[in-house]
């Protein structure tokens, strides 16, 4: 995991800017707003430019945060795009203008930002994207609890729905990421002294979101996740002197919506921690075939596999009302490691249950040294 030493993590991003032509991908991440991600990420880009990089700000936002706004003194910033919407003026990230100056690395906040309609890409992460490919370096910053496969178990602590999100396949690529960590007491001394927000809001916040039980378990997500990427890291990096089994998942889903969204974002988390490919897999018996299967139950399956591919998922749909033999079988051609099911309260699994081969599914993954998971 990465620790807050400032002089070690700019020595450290500047030997990755000089190695390859496309550009270098580091991301602060934090538990919430406040913890000082754009703080830090200007305090670097004075660093950088001590040591002769050209770094511009392409794009940052200080909250009118006293401390974080001094920082911008002595940093280029590209001029923002202005764009008209429904008869507002608004701003937003010159995407094409960065590319044209081509600094050496520029500064992107709000990673998870959503852009104003008209603009080239939807989302400020697919900017991000073509600014890499043109050979830019980013440093960026986003808080933990717009990772998509987190969705619903951040809005299950916070209470709060969280409708800007980023695929999970974008940490990945991330070539550092560095957590912005403090204590639930020193974030809540922070926020009561007015260094989030305005002091109007303050009380409102206290009672919300920034209750220590909630910070605590958002503290532990943003960890796991640095410490998730120094392990895929050292997966990749490490020679290893013992060729381990590559760890494939299965993610079995039924049409029931709400558990096989559960289902695919939990196994996506898996097969994330491990970096590793992973299948989702629906199989369609005669009583669900498209003739019978409701309207409704069409419209949510497809809406998961779509969110199963946007969270890297190869998506398999087999017609079949051998369900258990379908789940061995498909085991079986992707080399899967660990298959991954719903609760037994799914229609999937009392499918399972009822057949007289479920043993064979057992005594097959066992031959395999397959796990079977099991999610709640």
């Amino acid at each position: 995991m990465e620790v807050d030493g400032k002089a070690d993590s700019v020595k450290k991003f500047l030997d990755l800017v000089k190695k390859s032509r496309r550009g270098k991908f580091k991301v602060y991440i934090g538990m919430s707003a406040g913890v000082g991600k754009t703080y830090r990420m200007l305090q670097e880009a004075h660093a950088l430019l001590k040591n002769g990089i050209d770094i511009q700000i392409g794009y940052i936002e200080t909250h009118n945060r006293e401390e974080t706004h001094a920082l911008l003194h002595g940093i280029p910033v590209i001029k923002r795009r202005k764009i008209f919407y429904k008869g507002k003026e608004l701003e937003e990230m010159d995407v094409q203008g960065i590319i044209n100056l081509h600094p050496e690395v520029v500064i992107v906040d709000e990673l998870a930002h959503t852009n104003v309609e008209g603009s080239k890409n939807g989302k400020r992460w697919q900017d991000v994207a073509d600014i890499l490919d043109a050979g830019i370096s980013v440093i960026s910053a986003v808080n933990i609890q717009h990772l998509e496969s987190m969705n619903e178990e951040i809005e299950t602590i916070t209470g709060i729905p969280i409708t800007e999100r980023i695929p999970d396949k974008i940490l990945e690529s991330a070539d550092e990421i560095v957590n912005i960590d403090l204590t639930a007491d020193e974030l809540i001394d922070r926020l009561k002294a007015g260094k989030i927000y305005d002091r109007s809001k303050i009380e409102l916040a206290l009672h919300n979101f920034f209750q220590p039980e909630r910070i605590l378990q958002l503290r532990e997500l943003a960890l796991k996740e640095v410490a998730h990427h120094l392990e895929r890291k050292i997966n990749i990096e490490v020679p290893k002197q013992i060729k381990l089994r590559p760890e494939r998942f299965l993610a079995c889903i039924s049409s029931n919506a709400e558990v096989a969204k559960v289902v695919i974002r939990k196994t996506a988390r898996l097969a994330s921690y491990y970096r590793s490919p992973w299948v989702v897999l629906y199989v369609q018996s005669a009583r669900e075939s498209g003739d019978k299967i409701k309207l409704d139950k069409q419209r949510h399956l497809i809406n998961n596999f779509k969110l199963a591919t946007e969270l890297g998922a190869e998506v398999l749909k087999v017609k079949s009302d051998e369900i258990t033999q379908t789940i061995i079988r498909v085991a079986e051609e992707k080399e899967i490691t660990t298959i991954c099911i719903g609760k037994p309260h799914l229609n999937l699994l009392q499918v399972i249950l009822r057949t007289a081969i479920f043993n064979q599914l057992l005594r097959s993954i066992a031959a395999r040294d397959t796990d079977l998971v099991i999610l709640s």
